[in-house]
């Protein structure tokens, strides 16, 4: 919207207005499109480094849904992350669960690292007729694969697409086209400067 001349809020984007304004993160996208699918993943990696031995701190809030998400009670319990969070559509939760989980020991194996478990985190687009892919999208031919979610992980950077792309791209926002977005703010607290960053997979509701 800024691109239009609109101004939202007062207080400062970031030097990109994105998600990795905050240091260390990237986000890669994978579109899959092939055979008339329009589904896909979009990864964040959280900092920089093995992610499974820096640990950063997280927190989950569930505001108004429900949904597929693997890996949200560690991090309930611990107050940390073990591996890039990735996105994608309701029924390839599992799979990608499991790409990170390869993802994850192939990083472990490089830094001579042991892993004995590890709780891969998924989001998806939530599970009902209007909020998952399925509207344009035969969600049933399940076709994200693993070198897809490693495509994605593999492609991260601070510059990354938004729009209709990875995770986003099957994705219908209140009757529009829906899609990935992100922006940031700078925020001056207690003597400190901080940057605080935000993805949106927008996929919900209905215009009436």
């Amino acid at each position: 919207i800024r691109s239009y001349g609109y101004k939202v809020g007062s207080i400062p984007c970031g030097k990109a207005n994105l998600i990795t304004d905050v240091p260390g993160v990237k986000v890669g996208h994978c579109t899959v499109e092939e055979n008339g699918h329009k589904t896909g993943v979009t990864a964040v990696i959280p900092c920089d480094g093995n992610v499974f031995v820096k640990k950063p701190v997280a927190s989950v809030f569930t505001l108004n849904g429900y949904g597929k998400t693997a890996g949200t009670i560690q991090i309930e319990e611990l107050g940390v992350i073990e591996t890039p969070i990735c996105l994608t559509n309701t029924l390839n939760v599992g799979l990608a669960a499991d790409a990170l989980v390869e993802y994850t020991i192939r990083q472990c194996e490089k830094d001579q690292v042991e892993v004995t478990s590890v709780s891969p985190v998924v989001g998806e687009c939530n599970d009902c007729r209007e909020t998952n892919d399925s509207l344009i999208n035969p969600i049933q031919e399940r076709a994200v694969e693993v070198h897809h979610v490693i495509q994605a992980l593999e492609s991260a950077s601070e510059a990354f697409e938004q729009g209709c792309v990875g995770a986003g791209r099957g994705t219908v926002c209140c009757g529009l086209k829906g899609g990935i977005g992100s922006s940031s703010r700078v925020l001056d607290f207690a003597g400190k400067t901080y940057t605080l960053g935000a993805l949106v997979q927008s996929n919900f509701g209905r215009m009436e």
